[in-house]
């Protein structure tokens, strides 16, 4: 095993390690990790990408499940028009894609590099969501309202995105159920990890017949990333993750920042 390879497998720990400590954001390294780390294609990166956040995810609803903090409801009505948005990006949208997108000034775009690019800009506004301070409100239950019209575009724009890139849209989809179904904080998280669950796992079903699947490599990876979240719950009784997410949010910047950098230079 090479250096490289050790790296790799470092980096699904810390994908866990991440998602365990600060409740999100560490699927938004699994894609980085798997393409300049492990030398993976960044499709297949993605599909990947979208069953190990799947997975995690899952294992930290669990966990959220016996704290009594998931609702399911609300996960339910938010699910649907994400999962079936992933599952045909997956399926018909991300294989449609032309291998030669355009060319400006010389430059050609790939189907790769588009990936890339878009994956960057998807860690720029993430870590924009992650940097800024929002100040604590008391939060108090109210009624659960559903706004089915914004809350049917909200999932089709991040089942989208989902499939396109790989990344769980936490940054998305914890403001909307704040804001759409006016689920105090806790909650929403809690209940996001589940949508990004269901979400993730439809969409790595689109891909199963599109592509060619390493389960030995994936299932180690995911195993590792799995690991990687207890253990980030067990530190987070130890560490400030409000404090740790800013700092997190600086780090996502400055590789979203690196990556449109490679890929155009």
């Amino acid at each position: 095993m090479e250096v490289v390879d050790i790296l790799g497998y470092i980096g699904a720990l810390i994908i866990g390690l991440v998602l365990g400590l600060i409740g999100g954001g560490g699927s938004i390294l699994t894609v980085p990790v798997l393409v300049y780390l492990l030398m993976i294609n960044p499709v297949t990166a993605t599909a990947y990408s979208l069953f190990i956040v799947g997975t995690t995810s899952l294992v930290g609803a669990f966990k959220n499940m016996q704290k009594k903090l998931v609702d399911f409801k609300t996960a339910a009505v938010f699910s649907v028009p994400a999962f079936i948005a992933v599952y045909i990006t997956r399926m018909y949208i991300v294989p449609a894609i032309p291998d030669h997108i355009f060319t400006l000034f010389g430059f050609e775009v790939t189907k790769n590099i588009g990936i890339m690019l878009f994956f960057a800009i998807v860690m720029v506004a993430a870590s924009i969501s992650m940097i800024r301070e929002k100040k604590n409100k008391i939060e108090t239950e109210e009624k659960i309202k559903f706004n089915y019209p914004l809350i049917i575009i909200e999932g089709v724009v991040v089942g989208i995105l989902t499939g396109i890139v790989g990344a769980g849209g936490g940054f998305l989809i914890i403001p909307a159920l704040v804001l759409l179904a006016k689920l105090p904080m806790k909650k929403a998280v809690a209940t996001s990890l589940l949508i990004i669950a269901i979400k993730s796992l439809i969409g790595f079903l689109g891909d199963v017949q599109n592509l060619e699947i390493d389960w030995v490599f994936l299932l180690i990876f995911t195993t590792l990333s799995v690991i990687g979240i207890f253990l980030g719950i067990y530190l987070n009784k130890f560490i400030d993750g409000k404090k740790l997410k800013r700092v997190f949010g600086w780090f996502v910047l400055v590789m979203g920042i690196y990556i449109i950098w490679k890929e155009l230079y």
